[in-house]
């Protein structure tokens, strides 16, 4: 699919400025596409929206199709009449700041919880919104207006082929103490029919929470984007390949996944030595069975791009070369090492996406080891592929990332979220010639793009707006050119990932009008 000549942003929706210790879709997300306006962008890239659970990565969530709660924003909770005012949801704030422990812990690596303004505070925002999504719930118990009933039973009809199962599995969940399906009674974790009916009526008032949280969320998020789409801002989304073993998915669909007996993976996700990592990266998620996958006509797949291109204007799918071969490990493994490469049939699975769906507006993370059967795949079906100006230096002038290799039909990434932010990509080669020989990839750099390092950020995304690229994506920390400090994610890695906050100024005038003049400039 043909994209016009445009540019955008990439920030994650937890990432916003919140006074509740998350970012959410509240007031200060249509702020940001105020923003956006301003500084005449055309997308607004974020990271998957799905539930997280321990580690907070959005890219292992509890569903395929859920959205996360944590997301919900009290204020438009109380623009709905479902919470009291807002002088009484910041007393509620208050009290959830001052306690010294939070309560779920268990969700997250301690060190998630930072105390910088800069800074996510997850088990902050989750005891804080816990509570008023519940105050929220029976307030809505009791509404006489019919308008939210009929919407509420109208979004759970529509969406009824994931929702009935989420609620439940979300409601056994937490009665379990968050245990993994595997590890429930034979009953449940088999989907015996009597098990199901029996856990549905005892667990019928959480259930019927669950469905209002996710009706609350999708509201909300639908309001956004179209506020979004009035002001000219499209949304890029984007869709994981894998899912975590204790998802919904996953216990919904076993037969699916390669699993032992017991519910467990026999082989697990990941991607094998490379110059990132000696020993691979290992990220446990369980294998897709891909042959009973193409037998039933990949309905699940189908499933899951139909509401992703529902919900955004394009969707971004990650991991792209796990479409042509996946490095399955055996599960009881500790490191990456010692998996082996599987074939899987991509191009099956986006003819029958194509067939069904028609245009598929995606974006093709083809970054790795990218074979020519990737390629393949790839152009076969029109994909847009990205390039990481970061990649492009230290080689050759035939480094596809380097501008003058691009092609139209790509998109063009400063960095992404895996990366080092320009700056501390920057001064990391910049501190090794101390005392040393010169960073050949920084020497590179430099000469390619004629500076001597001052606004290295604006250098690099100057670059990227001017290159063919049909879209140039600029994360938020490069524009505000922010060192290390700032990086969401470390692969392979626990403890401060996705933790990255804006502060309330960051979204400037002066930000906007340089943004601006790059996009006047060389038409986008």
């Amino acid at each position: 699919m043909k994209f016009r000549r445009a540019s955008g942003i990439l920030l994650h929706t937890t990432s916003l400025p919140s006074p509740f210790g998350i970012g959410d879709l509240g007031p200060k997300a249509f702020e940001f596409v105020d923003f956006l306006r301003r500084a005449k962008q055309t997308y607004w890239q974020i990271l998957p929206l799905g539930q997280t659970g321990y580690g907070n990565s959005p890219y292992g969530c509890y569903s395929a199709f859920a959205g996360n709660i944590y997301l919900i924003s009290p204020e438009k909770l109380v623009e709905d009449g479902f919470l009291s005012e807002p002088s009484a949801v910041a007393s509620g704030l208050t009290q959830a700041l001052d306690k010294p422990d939070s309560i779920y812990t268990d969700l997250q690596p301690p060190a998630a919880a930072g105390g910088s303004d800069r800074n996510v505070n997850y088990g902050q925002a989750i005891d804080l919104k816990i509570p008023l999504l519940r105050k929220a719930f029976e307030a809505f118990r009791q509404t006489t207006d019919e308008t939210f009933v009929v919407k509420f039973h109208q979004f759970c009809d529509e969406n009824a082929f994931w929702l009935e199962d989420y609620s439940l599995y979300r409601a056994i969940t937490l009665t379990n103490n968050y245990a993994s399906w595997s590890d429930w009674d034979k009953g449940l974790k088999l989907r015996e029919s009597d098990a199901l009916e029996k856990a549905r009526g005892k667990l019928d008032d959480e259930i019927f929470a669950q469905k209002f949280y996710q009706f609350t969320f999708f509201r909300q998020w639908e309001a956004l984007k179209a506020y979004a789409n009035e002001k000219g801002v499209k949304i890029i989304g984007d869709i994981p390949i894998y899912l975590t073993s204790d998802s919904c998915d996953v216990w919904c669909n076993q037969h699916q996944f390669k699993l032992n007996d017991n519910g467990k993976p026999s082989v697990v996700s990941g991607v094998p030595p490379d110059a990132f990592s000696s020993t691979g990266q290992l990220w446990g998620s369980p294998i897709y069975d891909w042959d009973k996958m193409r037998n039933d006509g990949f309905k699940w797949w189908i499933e899951r791009v139909k509401f992703n291109l529902a919900m955004f204007d394009i969707v971004r799918i990650d991991h792209f070369i796990g479409f042509i071969r996946a490095w399955e490990v055996p599960a009881q493994d500790k490191t990456a090492e010692n998996g082996q490469w599987i074939s899987v049939p991509g191009h099956d699975l986006f003819s029958t996406l194509r067939y069904v769906l028609n245009e598929l507006p995606l974006i093709a993370e083809d970054l790795g080891e990218v074979t020519p059967e990737v390629e393949n795949l790839r152009d076969s079906f029109g994909l847009s592929g990205m390039r990481i100006l970061q990649f492009a230096f230290g080689g050759d002038a035939k480094n596809t990332h380097l501008p003058h290799n691009y092609v139209q039909n790509s998109v063009v990434y400063t960095g992404t979220h895996d990366n080092d932010t320009v700056v501390g990509w920057y001064n990391a080669r910049k501190r090794k010639k101390r005392g040393q020989p010169a960073d050949a990839t920084l020497e590179h750099c430099l000469k390619y793009l004629e500076t001597d390092g001052k606004e290295i950020h604006w250098k690099f995304i100057r670059s990227a707006l001017a290159s063919v690229a049909d879209i140039a994506v600029v994360p938020m920390q490069d524009i505000l050119g922010l060192d290390n400090d700032a990086r969401m994610n470390l692969p392979a890695s626990m403890g401060e990932n996705w933790v990255w906050r804006c502060r309330e100024n960051d979204f400037s005038d002066e930000n906007a009008a340089r943004l601006r003049e790059l996009n006047d400039l060389y038409g986008r």
